[in-house]
Formats: structure tokens, C-alpha cells, sequence
């Protein structure tokens, strides 16, 4: 199915940005054609920069050129032009021709650069106290764990030599019991 070109023209809207000593105005369909229009890349519309026109003057002017920038000295009430022309600007005075004559035999004062403050140590004293005391937490918790190992160590030792007292005392009640069995009448074995 072929797709019908519309033939409806596309509807412009003017809209107008200030760019150094001049001002601009461009008939375009939408703000991204404008800034194409004006070669700026970044969003003036959404920077406050540039917006919709509304002197009757320059939209009639902008219409009249459709997706070409027209310009003007910014304040001139003179017409939008196509290509601006230098007479156009506002008028500079020029700079003066000599600077003012410097008093002789008087030396400026020295200034001296002042020292910045001494940099604030409370930070850091209160960094390596929060340090001093992690570190004596941790001897505590050796000492505390140093101790019940101690304790551990004596209790395991005890609960061996009970244990051996008591596998001595029926090893040798199994030794007397043997014997009686092999006396009695038992096959050894």
C-alpha cells in the first residue's frame, strides 16, 4: 500500500532568541527546526533564551522568509534583515587614547599575602581517639578470651585424667573378669 504525501503545508510558528549585540527571529514548524534554523545546539527555549514571537513586525518579516533567520541590532526598532549589516550595530565609543599618567616617586604598599588559618586538628584528635579506644576494646576481648581458653584448657585436662582414672579402674575389672571366665571353664579369646 503506497503512502500519500500530504499536501496540507506545513504550519509555521516564529519564534525569536538574542544572540550577542543582535536579536533573531525564524518562521519554523516546531522549536527543534528553529534551533537547526539558528545552528545552536543546545535548548534555548528550555533555557528561557529564545521563545515565541509576538511583534507583529517580526513574525510579518519571519513569514515572509520561512526557516531563514532574519536579525536586527538588539533595541532597534529597524526591520528584520536576512543578512545583518555592520551599520546595524549599536554604536561603541571609542577607547581613550591614553590611560591615566601614574604618580611618580610613590611605591604601592607591599601587601603582604596572608597566611590561611592553621588547618582544624579536632577531626583528626577525635579520629585517632574513636582508634585508641577500638584498640583497647580488642585487648580487653584477647584478655577476656585468653582467660576462658585458660580455663577451657584446665577443664579439658581434668575431664582427660577422670576419664583415664575411670578406663584404668574397668580395663582392670575386664582383666579379673577374663581370667575368671578362662578359669571357669571359658575358651581364652
Amino acid at each position: 500500500m503506497a503512502v500519500k504525501a500530504s499536501t496540507k503545508p506545513c504550519r509555521l510558528k516564529v519564534f525569536q532568541a538574542a544572540f550577542g549585540f543582535h536579536e533573531s527571529v525564524v518562521a519554523a514548524p516546531n522549536q527543534g527546526a528553529a534551533l537547526k534554523a539558528w545552528g545552536v545546539r543546545q535548548n534555548l527555549f528550555a533555557e528561557g533564551a529564545a521563545t515565541i514571537a509576538t511583534d507583529a513586525a517580526a513574525v510579518r518579516a519571519a513569514l515572509a522568509h520561512p526557516q531563514t533567520p532574519l536579525r536586527r541590532a538588539v533595541g532597534s526598532k529597524a526591520a528584520f534583515k536576512p543578512e545583518a549589516d555592520a551599520s546595524d550595530l549599536p554604536d561603541v565609543p571609542p577607547p581613550s587614547p591614553r590611560s591615566p599618567p601614574k604618580a611618580k616617586g610613590v611605591k604601592a604598599p607591599k601587601v603582604e599575602p596572608s597566611k590561611p588559618p592553621p588547618p582544624d586538628r579536632a577531626p583528626m584528635e577525635k579520629a585517632q581517639a574513636r582508634l585508641r579506644a577500638i584498640d583497647e576494646d580488642r585487648r580487653k576481648s584477647e584478655a577476656e578470651l585468653q582467660a576462658r581458653q585458660a580455663a577451657l584448657d584446665r577443664e579439658a585436662q581434668a575431664d582427660r585424667k577422670d576419664w583415664l582414672a575411670r578406663r584404668k579402674t574397668a580395663a582392670k575389672a575386664l582383666e579379673i573378669e577374663q581370667r575368671a571366665y578362662i578359669k571357669a571353664g571359658g575358651e581364652d579369646g
